[in-house]
């Protein structure tokens, strides 16, 4: 294989920060004036992203192709499993739904999908100078071991130097570390060239007496403490988990005078389209657990995208969400579906082949004059085009399996390249489109807020702060690691 710089952030545990650190690394040495490009095996998430090829990659990696300055391709995250039950999920491969699988089915799968793999690897790798790869969850996870192509089983087969990440932050991050590495196995403890603690909370020099036995308990070297990056969370997250205790705003302070209520439904994605929302001063955004109502002083609710519509849709009734919204619009309240929550919105939707589980029908919310069959075939494609109520311009993508219909089209949201899409109600008070990525549009945004309750317009520009955001991230890693010494370890692969 191509010996390209390559070096690989493996964590001891889910959510350590491997996709950040990826990410702002991404952005210190694109900056540094080399052509870098971000890299996983497999991912794992209902968050994803659509690539100008029109296929599917992780969301995560395509946050790390921004950050690299180059556009997501399939060959950076060639292997995708989007979750559709507590024990299956559809799996994509190089962007294209290869199937579905259960657990113990996609285990038995995982040594076939080496090749691809390793096929992906090897064509970032000749047009890269450094390929910084993210593992998947931890590397120590020995009943997952065979066939693993997410962590040691990629860094062995394709020879890639690991760095292993601990979160201080969740305690325990010493023996997290030297715990990890000795449940591996010797070729792969000696592909461990050094390790980074992560989030770190304080004064770091409190720590200092730790790093000798971290890093003799790894034979490796500590290769920097990373403090709490706070401004984490204005960039699109890799999973749901980053929706575990999250606040209501990504911005402290200002009156809050509009509530958005969205109701966490199970197999909730693309949930970073309320991103920029979080991100207005005058915006409260509140995410409903199940086992509470929904807020009756709202504004709007949001139903969000879902991986397993007519299950989430079952599961909103089962926490009589769907009360609650009927007592929202009653209030004169407005409701927005998003994709899957579009699909909702309607009549019923029909699945005759069984493309979400047992073929059938579901009765939908009948908030909008629409049915929807779904079918085999998935829609992939960035599109652009207008609000129809505003004129202003939006952007975004749709990513759905089904086709929805009906009379309330004929009031759609948007004007797109390829025609209109959406429908609204009559009155106006409920909307749905399939596109995702609506509000980075900061006209479109304002406009819509607008119609929620009367408002000046924000200063915010949200795709130019993502990206202020990853530049403030790539400094936050200079300062706090030792980059030309992370750049000599990729580099001696």
């Amino acid at each position: 294989m191509t010996r390209t710089a390559s070096l690989m952030l493996q964590g001891t545990g889910s959510h350590v920060g491997k996709s950040l650190l990826v990410a702002g690394l991404c952005r210190a040495y694109r900056n540094r004036g080399l052509e870098v490009r971000p890299f996983k095996a497999q991912n794992m998430s209902n968050n994803a992203a659509v690539t100008e090829s029109g296929a599917e990659i992780g969301r995560a990696q395509a946050l790390q192709a921004r950050a690299a300055g180059v556009a997501p391709s399939t060959d950076m995250n060639p292997v995708l499993l989007k979750p559709e039950s507590e024990t299956g999920a559809q799996v994509i491969v190089q962007g294209k739904v290869s199937g579905h699988a259960n657990a113990r089915a996609y285990h038995e799968l995982k040594p076939r999908l080496m090749p691809a793999v390793l096929e992906s690897f090897e064509r970032l790798s000749e047009e890269a100078d450094i390929v910084l790869v993210e593992g998947a969850g931890s590397p120590a996870e020995v009943n997952l071991r065979h066939g693993d192509i997410a962590n040691m089983g990629f860094a062995l087969a394709a020879q890639v130097p690991v760095v292993l990440i601990g979160d201080i932050e969740r305690g325990g991050v010493i023996a997290s570390l030297i715990g990890t590495a000795q449940l591996l196995e010797a070729e792969e403890r000696a592909l461990i060239k050094g390790c980074v603690v992560n989030k770190f909370r304080g004064d770091p020099s409190l720590f200092d007496d730790a790093i000798p036995v971290i890093e003799q308990g790894l034979g490796a070297p500590c290769l920097g403490v990373v403090p709490y990056f706070a401004k984490a969370g204005l960039l699109p997250a890799e999973d749901a988990v980053s929706l575990d205790g999250a606040g209501t705003s990504l911005v402290p302070g200002g009156a809050r005078a509009i509530r958005i209520a969205v109701p966490r439904l199970p197999r909730i994605a693309n949930f970073d389209d309320f991103d920029p929302l979080r991100a207005e001063a005058d915006v409260d955004l509140v995410i409903v657990e199940p086992g509470r109502a929904l807020p009756g002083d709202a504004d709007l609710v949001l139903l969000p995208g879902s991986k397993s519509t007519r299950a989430d849709l079952a599961e909103l009734r089962a926490q009589g969400w769907d009360i609650d919204i009927q007592g929202h619009l009653r209030r004169g309240g407005s409701v927005l579906g998003l994709c899957g929550g579009y699909q909702m919105l309607g009549q019923k939707i029909t699945d005759p082949d069984g493309v979400e589980g047992e073929a059938g029908i579901s009765e939908g919310l009948g908030l909008l004059d629409v049915d929807t069959v779904l079918s085999g075939d998935k829609r992939l494609e960035a599109v652009s085009g207008r609000e129809l109520a505003s004129g202003e311009d939006v952007h975004g993508y749709e990513m759905h399996m089904g086709m929805t219909a009906g009379p309330d089209t004929v009031r759609p949201m948007l004007a797109l390249a390829h025609g209109q899409e959406g429908a609204c109600s009559a009155d106006g008070k409920v909307s749905g489109s399939y596109v995702h990525g609506l509000f980075a549009a900061d006209g479109f945004r304002h406009a819509f807020l607008s119609r929620l309750a009367a408002r000046g317009r924000s200063p915010l520009a949200w795709e130019v702060s993502v990206d202020e955001t990853l530049d403030g991230l790539a400094r936050h890693l200079e300062d706090a690691l030792d980059l030309d010494r992370i750049l000599e370890i990729a580099r001696a692969a």
